[in-house]
């Protein structure tokens, strides 16, 4: 007995999913929300994240940056 690839069913399925829905994501999120509403199973539960502090991080010219790369010194 072969086992099948579980990668190549999920592509199938992701494929059979993006033509029936024009290949939209809002699309496609809102038809698991509402068969995820309609079968009163809640299929992903996450427990809420909590917002990280932005750590600073020094640069190589000696300036402080943040990790979104933004300096807190000098001209805005």
């Amino acid at each position: 007995m072969v086992i099948p690839d579980p990668t190549e069913e999920i592509k199938a399925i992701r494929h059979r999913l993006g033509e029936a829905f024009d290949y939209d994501l809002d699309r496609i999120f809102a038809d698991i929300q509402r068969r995820q509403t309609e079968s009163g199973i809640k299929y992903v539960s996450l427990p809420p994240r909590k917002i990280a502090k932005n750590q600073v991080l020094h640069g190589s010219s000696g300036s402080e940056t943040t990790l979104h790369n933004q300096s807190t010194t000098g001209t805005p």
